[in-house]
């Protein structure tokens, strides 16, 4: 016979498992939703998203004739081709790698002095930090775009086409980002209008009311005032040239604004064409298990309404597709290739006339860095096929 205070300690220990699996499952439920809040505030939040200086400067070398700098070894350092080299109150342009001695990176200077050694210092694929008369001779105007927020800053390199760029550069970048590409558009007669949109408030540009970047969600309407600018003041077509969350920016206006049907062209390098495989991506690059990144959408999606599937551009393609030249490199360990690399897979299934150019070796944004005469050769062919159909 079962003793008469056994059945009451069955039902204390059931009652106790039970309270055990309940706080251990809340507890994992606020671990997750803690993650997907730290992600998502790497995301969308601005001021996390400001790049710091992570390398480090060993000092000066070489000679007045063939000056150079030594660099600390790391993954940034040794990356082919022509870049900037930034650190706080200075900037140099370094070539590709001379050598590597000693476990340090030895690059010629080609323009700039050398950082001190210890210096801490950031490779930029900008090349330049200034604007488009001290950096390259251009004439340009500051003018201000009119949105729906306030001004926000623009430089307009003048031409005499009546075909106009707009270009729109990544999150948490600046308009130096297209000083690379001026030049070739320049040569090509091209009105060109590089932008800020909200939350470059470091430009002068004004906040989003939430403080937030919304991923191209909302940043898209800044850029369609820009194209509006573009035509009151001239442009009969314009030319969209973004790079990073700019692509994003981009497909967001040829899907969802009236001024789609006036662009002609798009110009696409490393473009984000799906924010879940971005996401995914760098979940897996700082080791941490991609079953975060719905997580991390679910509470952006909370924060900032961002709807992540209207990004796909090969699940939801815009229904304006106008002629697209895209570059990727395929070492681009921020936004991955695969996401070029099926869009253009798909493009004829969309009826897309796109252009696929992908640079080996190229890290994020780093196509013309790395091989900069075939960047503008490929450039160059797409704005001849573009200017002369426009």
């Amino acid at each position: 016979m079962e003793q008469p205070n056994v059945r009451p300690r069955r039902r204390r220990i059931a009652i106790l498992t039970a309270l055990g699996v309940v706080v251990v499952l809340l507890l994992l439920t606020g671990a997750v939703l803690g993650g997907g809040w730290y992600y998502s505030g790497q995301l969308l939040e601005p001021a996390n998203s400001r790049p710091g200086y992570p390398d480090t400067s060993a000092g000066p070398v070489g000679d007045a004739e063939e000056p150079a700098v030594l660099l600390e070894q790391s993954e940034d350092t040794v990356l082919p081709g022509t870049w900037g080299l930034l650190w706080d109150g200075g900037a140099a342009r370094v070539g590709p790698v001379e050598g590597r001695p000693d476990g340090k990176v030895r690059r010629p200077l080609v323009a700039g002095t050398a950082p001190p050694a210890g210096t801490k210092v950031r490779m930029a694929t900008t090349v330049w930090a200034t604007d488009p008369k001290a950096a390259l001779g251009l004439d340009f105007t500051d003018v201000e775009v009119e949105t729906e927020l306030g001004a926000a800053p623009a430089w307009f390199v003048p031409g005499t086409s009546s075909t106009w760029v707009v270009a729109v550069h990544g999150r948490a970048g600046s308009r130096s980002e297209a000083l690379r590409v001026l030049p070739r558009l320049h040569e090509r007669g091209l009105p060109t209008l590089v932008v800020t949109y909200r939350n470059d408030t470091d430009e002068g540009a004004p906040a989003s009311p939430d403080g937030l970047y919304h991923l191209g969600g909302t940043e898209w309407r800044d850029v369609e005032d820009a194209v509006e600018y573009a035509k009151a003041n001239g442009a009969a077509n314009v030319l969209l040239y973004g790079w990073s969350m700019g692509g994003a920016i981009i497909g967001q206006l040829l899907a969802r604004s009236p001024v789609a049907p006036s662009v002609t062209g798009v110009v696409l390098d490393a473009p984000v064409t799906s924010w879940t495989k971005t996401l995914e991506l760098q979940a897996a690059n700082r080791g941490v298990p991609t079953a975060i990144v719905p997580v991390a959408e679910l509470v952006s999606d909370w924060r900032a309404d961002i709807g992540f599937d209207r990004f796909d551009l090969v699940e939801n393609p815009p229904a304006v597709k106008p002629r697209t030249l895209v570059f990727h490199g395929d070492a681009d360990g921020t936004v991955p290739v695969r996401g070029s690399r099926d869009l253009a897979a798909a493009a004829e299934r969309l009826r897309w006339p796109l252009r696929y150019v992908e640079v080996p070796g190229a890290d994020h944004t780093a196509a013309w860095n790395t091989d900069q005469a075939a960047y503008e050769r490929n450039l160059g062919d797409f704005l001849t096929s573009v200017i002369s159909t426009s």
